[in-house]
């Protein structure tokens, strides 16, 4: 397996921020509240995913029947 031993341009800076931002009890919080973000973002996805057609149908009933 072939070690990566110096590395340039964005992915040098990019892997020191990585480095800088892991090790730190900072780092750590911004790792949880990460996952925290994406996980809420799967939940809405899959939210509107499985129940966007039920919900349109429903305003749109609800919205018909308030117009006249």
């Amino acid at each position: 397996m072939h070690q990566f031993t110096s590395l340039s341009g964005p992915l040098a800076t990019l892997s020191s921020w990585i480095r800088r931002h892991v090790s730190t009890d900072r780092g750590a919080s911004l790792v949880e509240y990460s996952l925290l973000i994406a996980l809420i973002a799967v939940v809405v996805i899959a939210s509107v995913a499985l129940f966007g057609g039920s919900v349109n149908n429903n305003f749109s009933q609800v919205a018909s029947e308030v117009t006249g």
